[in-house]
């Protein structure tokens, strides 16, 4: 069997390879082509060209490159072509992945896949239809999306989180974290973002609900796992704040080392104030209630709530069907409520902790891992 893979970004080649390692493992005689990162090339890939090139996020950043990814599009597709699969996969990073799908579809009768079903649910469902043209079989995160990519003509199989296959610190990792920072009380972890814009946004309003609860609740302790890409920032930012800060800077520590400290971070606190995002299932995988606070620039304030089609953007409220995290978005996200929405989450975490458990057992918790599951998914439907 011939299959070519193609990933754009970090966690595209995180799912790719779990993928390509399940293939591997029910039919040992596979053979791989593509475009992917380290996790792809450590099952056998190797890639077209850097997976990095593909890595472009933002109109300023795509539009002096664009000639450059349109020629690196039609590369593909021709290598897709002349070796002539018997399935192409490709994975999210959509605005090039379905392009190339796109061009195989109108030259052959090549079967695709596309994994990570688009939003359709929240905004945009017009995009479903647009990938039935040329998307055989959808490989979906979340259990709810099926229908929805039914219902536009294509195969569609939910096939589990990646999330519900990380590790998750131990009590007595936490306990560990706990001791080394001198933290007795209740902690709360602060997650501003990880895009510089995000941390901008939020890092005042996050600072002054910190001070507030912290006023409420005597003994708050402050943790705060920055991402890389923000860690500078925050370190001038988070030493204002109140409740004792400690900054998790990943700068200097080796990657494991640090997601090992920040799984402990998880794990040990007693709540979170996040940015909305996928960091909501980490934490809902470390059983750690949250709020969710977001905003956005004037302009996405304007268009993007009347292209909403939920009343939540959280995905623990998604999937467990419940609206027990709050989430604070757009003209929301204000100082005030927040606040006291932290507070309660101290004072009564009960309701959460039940669709913390209940959105990763929905995901996938316990079963196959995703990637052999995504793999079966694949073979069923060829």
């Amino acid at each position: 069997m011939k299959v070519f893979v193609i990933a754009g970004e970090p966690s595209g080649d995180r799912l790719g390879g779990a993928l390509m390692a399940g293939l591997r493992t029910l039919m040992p005689e596979v053979a791989f082509r593509g475009v992917g990162g380290p996790e792809m090339r450590a099952q056998g890939i190797e890639s077209q060209f850097p997976m990095e090139e593909l890595s472009i996020m933002g109109v300023a950043e795509v539009l002096p490159k664009l000639r450059h990814l349109m020629r690196r599009r039609d590369e593909v597709v021709r290598a897709v072509l002349d070796w002539a699969p018997d399935v192409l996969i490709t994975i999210d990073a959509p605005d090039f992945s379905l392009r190339v799908a796109k061009g195989v579809k109108a030259a052959s009768g090549i079967r695709t896949v596309h994994y990570v079903a688009p939003s359709v649910w929240a905004w945009r469902p017009g995009r479903a239809a647009k990938m039935a043209r040329h998307i055989d079989h959808v490989l979906a995160l979340l259990p709810f999306e099926p229908p929805y990519m039914e219902a536009a003509g294509m195969e569609c199989d939910f096939v589990g989180h990646p999330v519900v296959s990380e590790p998750v610190a131990s009590d007595a990792e936490a306990a560990a974290f706990r001791a080394e920072h001198g933290i007795t009380g209740e902690m709360l972890l602060v997650l501003p973002g990880s895009r510089r814009g995000e941390v901008a946004r939020l890092s005042q309003r996050f600072g002054e609900i910190i001070a507030r609860v912290a006023a409420a609740r005597p003994g708050l302790r402050v943790v705060v796992p920055a991402a890389a890409p923000v860690a500078e920032m925050l370190a001038e930012i988070v030493p204002g704040w109140a409740g004792d800060p400690v900054l998790l800077d990943p700068r200097g520590v080796g990657g494991d080392v640090f997601s090992a400290t920040k799984r402990a971070a998880f794990r040990a606190a007693d709540g979170a104030l996040a940015a909305s995002g996928t960091v909501s299932l980490e934490l809902a995988a470390s059983g750690t209630p949250m709020v969710i606070g977001y905003d956005l620039n004037w302009l996405s304030r304007q268009i993007i709530p009347r292209l909403l089609r939920v009343d939540t953007v959280t995905l623990v409220n998604l999937v467990s069907g419940t609206r027990v995290v709050p989430d604070f978005i757009g003209k929301a996200c204000r100082t005030g409520p927040m606040a006291e929405a932290v507070i309660g989450m101290f004072e009564a975490p009960e309701a959460q902790h039940a669709a913390l458990d209940l959105t990763m057992e929905r995901l996938g918790r316990g079963s196959e891992a995703p990637g052999l599951r995504a793999a079966r998914a694949v073979l069923a439907r060829m």
